[in-house]
């Protein structure tokens, strides 16, 4: 195992090759939430490329630089930037490496975790030289969050949260909508997952038996042979109320209260 690829698994968010300027004016964004945060930090200007699946109209004409795990080097690399930022995942450390390698300041961030997406938003504020407006966004998401607990639900619904059908995958625990689900008082039907976003069969997901299914897939191919199942069909089944809550960025703190309304 290199060097970066240890350094890169050792830390939450984690920098790698030399360091870059701040504020650093140059730079690509390689995932949505990612974007979304260094517009809401005020930094649009500072976006010179972003991934293939960033569709805010701000950045619709900038150059597209790869997604998670298909990051291109050389696209990167043409566009000169000052600082690449990145969603830290065991698919992109490979590209990773030979951009840090290649002289080019890269910053990982972990994307899973409400905690992670509270260290996203100060990190990049920092690079950016918007720390003022990235404690805000933190303190709004704290502050959102401690809103939603407040609320006592004397009787708890479990809650399916399905990212996909085909093939079928939920958050569990460790995932941010876990945690937000935990905050609205619900219970996550998923909660005894091995992973944060596993994968189940169909005969394991008889077993979940959810009061509430939340419909987050983009592609509803697999949905129908779900619905069809024993469990499930006693199920309300909703669609996730708004996409904000698919990116863990600065936009779930005013897409709480809607997750909270389709669960309790």
């Amino acid at each position: 195992m290199s060097l970066l690829l240890v350094i890169l698994a050792a830390s939450p968010a984690q920098w790698l090759g030399p360091p870059p300027p701040v504020p650093a004016t140059r730079v690509i964004s390689l995932a949505p939430s990612i974007t979304e945060t260094v517009l809401a930090l005020g930094a649009k200007d500072a976006l010179i490329g972003v991934s293939r699946f960033c569709e805010f109209p701000e950045v619709a004409k900038l150059p597209k630089a790869g997604g998670f795990n298909d990051i291109s080097v050389e696209t990167i690399v043409a566009l000169k930037p000052q600082l690449l930022v990145v969603a830290k995942s065991p698919g992109n450390q490979k590209a990773v490496e030979t951009i840090a390698r290649l002289g080019i300041p890269v910053l990982a961030l972990p994307l899973t975790t409400v905690e992670d997406v509270a260290t996203s938003m100060t990190e990049l504020g920092r690079a950016l030289g918007k720390d003022a407006a990235a404690k805000v966004m933190v303190e709004e998401l704290a502050a959102a969050r401690l809103k939603a607990r407040s609320v006592v639900v004397k009787q708890p619904k479990r809650v399916l949260f399905v990212v996909g059908f085909a093939p079928l995958v939920v958050a569990g625990p460790g995932s941010f909508a876990h945690e937000l689900l935990e905050d609205c008082g619900a219970k996550n039907a998923a909660e005894k997952a091995p992973t944060a976003f596993p994968l189940y069969s169909m005969e394991k997901a008889v077993t979940l038996a959810p009061d509430v299914v939340i419909d987050a897939s983009d592609v509803k191919d697999g949905r129908d042979a779900v619905e069809k199942l024993g469990a499930m069909k006693k199920a309300k089944w909703v669609t996730v109320p708004t996409k904000a809550l698919l990116h863990p960025g600065p936009a779930l703190a005013k897409a709480l209260p809607s997750l909270c309304e389709v669960v309790r």
